[in-house]
């Protein structure tokens, strides 16, 4: 960890920063969107798995990875991004009302309890739809068939991990550790979080950012990663998961390759 009031500190952190954008740049630019047309292409369900083992194993290398060594550098810096937070009037504010209440805790009960029943219940709700409202161009990731059901997990999840480890937590330390500015780390971050889902469309880039910002609030408010975590987990396992089998029954599907008109390509989650 580097000393967080040494004069050297904020430029050597800022080539940090330079390196770590020109590499989300790479990926989001490049690289997904190329790998991403290509699976849309496919029809054969090892090609398919491939490509999601592909996908989940570069995740934890490049975001997790990114996460951990940007986090040795800027953990001093964390403590306080959030202590300038706290200064922020809707945030000094809210705090301020749990203090008073003492319904911190119920409230974070009541808010995960909620946030699971309309996850849950808005997919049960239209198990008989033709087709679900959905927010970007990633119809090809839902798994069609048993077998890519795990990687609908192993997607979710790790994305839960690794994208709020990266984009909620080492970045805005990382911006706040090269200008010591609270608000254009969180903006910057976000900014850049929906950018990384430009290969869903523009839509897929708007939706993105909405939820990363709700996230954001989540960890600024409770000061705590491990809330968005489970968030942006839940969301997706919602997503690649239960949509698949609560409304297109993927899990009864066992065959390799099934038939087109057995198993219906299904709208985006």
């Amino acid at each position: 960890m580097l000393p967080v009031d040494a004069p050297f500190t904020p430029w050597v952190l800022g080539v940090v920063l330079v390196a770590l954008l020109g590499l989300l740049a790479w990926r989001a630019g490049t690289k997904d969107r190329r790998e991403y047309q290509r699976f849309k292409r496919y029809h054969s369900t090892a090609r398919r798995q491939a490509m999601f083992r592909k996908w989940v194993l570069e995740s934890l290398g490049w975001f997790g990875g990114s996460a951990l060594v940007v986090l040795l550098f800027v953990w001093g810096f964390a403590p306080r991004m959030l202590a300038q937070v706290d200064t922020w009037p809707p945030v000094a504010g809210f705090r301020g009302l749990l203090a008073e209440s003492g319904l911190a805790s119920g409230l974070l009960i009541g808010a995960g309890i909620g946030l699971l029943l309309a996850v849950v219940g808005t997919v049960f709700l239209g198990r008989n739809a033709e087709e679900v409202p959905t927010i970007g161009d990633i119809h090809a990731l839902l798994p069609r068939n048993r077998a890519e059901l795990k990687f609908g997990w192993a997607l979710s999840v790790n994305a839960g991990v690794v994208e709020e480890l990266l984009f909620r937590l080492a970045m805005p330390a990382l911006i706040f550790g090269v200008f010591g500015n609270a608000l254009l780390a969180v903006v910057v971050s976000l900014v850049v979080f929906g950018l990384l889902h430009a290969y869903q469309g523009v839509w897929g880039i708007v939706g993105s950012f909405l939820i990363g910002v709700v996230l954001m609030a989540l960890f600024l408010l409770t000061g705590n990663i491990v809330w968005p975590i489970i968030a942006h987990a839940v969301f997706d396992l919602r997503s690649l998961v239960l949509i698949p089998m609560v409304v297109y029954k993927v899990h009864r599907v066992t065959d390799a390759t099934p038939p087109a008109s057995e198993v219906p390509s299904p709208p985006t989650p």
